[in-house]
């Protein structure tokens, strides 16, 4: 057997809201790097956009799966089987019971729930399908993967909220350095480095950065770490029986897929969230996804309420 492990992130860019990195842990048979998933889930997944009625699950980059015309469906249609079977075939009914799933750090998911719009864990979920739908979907992949010897053993993630991602840059010197170092903790969740089985480690290039090695030096124990390639396109690395892989178009890869995917439902909920906060404050206030010239306008709405509430920009304004 062998191990695979997708990192990827959403929401880096904007100034409203987290950024989200996740990594997903999966066992499968035999040597990770020639496993193809797509064959062998291909009667529950479908990496292009399913026909109409169709019962397959849309595993892709989370830009393909996800739109703001359609909602939230799509995206929850498609991921909330993966959380069932990684949660032991618990339904995820709501937000704090994702944020448990996710978040190891008992201090981080206190400072989550700490936030104004974040304070009520009991925000049901699915937001857009019917959870007897979900489940039903849920059977079928967990007797995919069973069939095809694969293992769905962890979803882990990092939720960055502003005040820790404005801490975090001016400690690191900008959020580039942060990114990676954040991923790089990540990794230390799912990726067991003392292992002898075959493990590959897939994730998106951060920017333009083609050395990744003295971040990985940073989690290692003076392990040896061999460079087998530094390019624009891909950097490899080798650490015993490990190959890490920072690349583009990284979501061609199925745990990347559903790691980008996770990433980008969490951001996406916590978002509605944030909204619905603030739309009580400020009746009519037309919502946001925080991003650069929106998140200008939304601010410039909110700040009379802002101020009353007594709400700093330090919670609420992502600087860089």
């Amino acid at each position: 057997m062998g191990y695979l492990i997708g990192m990827d992130e959403a929401g880096y860019g904007p100034n409203l809201g987290p950024l989200v990195i996740t990594a997903s842990l999966w066992e499968v048979p035999g040597e990770p790097r020639d496993f193809d998933f797509w064959s062998a889930l291909e009667s529950v997944v479908s990496n292009s956009r399913p026909r109409r009625n169709s019962e397959l699950l849309h595993v892709a980059d989370s830009k393909e799966v996800h739109s703001s015309a359609k909602g939230l469906g799509p995206l929850e249609r498609s991921i909330f089987p993966f959380l069932q079977v990684v949660n032991g075939f618990d339904q995820v009914d709501s937000l704090g019971k994702l944020w448990r799933l996710l978040i190891a750090s008992p201090a981080h998911l206190d400072a989550i729930q700490e936030h104004p719009w974040n304070g009520d864990d009991r925000f049901a979920l699915p937001t857009a399908v019917e959870p007897e739908g979900t489940r039903d979907s849920q059977q079928k992949l967990q007797a995919a993967l069973d069939a095809a010897g694969i293992q769905l053993k962890a979803l882990c993630s990092e939720i960055v909220l502003p005040e820790r991602f404005n801490h975090l840059c001016r400690e690191y010197g900008s959020k580039g350095v942060m990114l990676t170092r954040l991923c790089m903790q990540l990794l230390t969740r799912v990726w067991d480095r003392e292992s002898n089985e075959p493990t590959l480690i897939i994730g998106d290039k951060h920017g333009g950065r083609n050395r990744y090695d003295e971040y990985l030096d940073e989690i290692l124990d003076g392990e040896m770490i061999f460079r087998v390639e530094e390019s624009t396109a891909r950097s490899i690395y080798r650490v015993g029986a490990t190959e890490i892989r920072f690349q583009t178009k990284a979501e061609a890869h199925f745990p990347v897929a559903v790691s980008s995917m996770v990433c980008k439902y969490t951001r996406e909920v916590m978002m509605e969230l944030f909204n619905q906060f603030w739309s009580e404050h400020v009746p009519d206030i037309k919502p946001t996804k925080g991003y650069p010239v929106d998140a200008r306008r939304f601010k410039s709405e909110i700040a009379a309420a802002q101020a009353e509430l007594e709400i700093s920009d330090q919670i609420l304004w992502r600087g860089q």
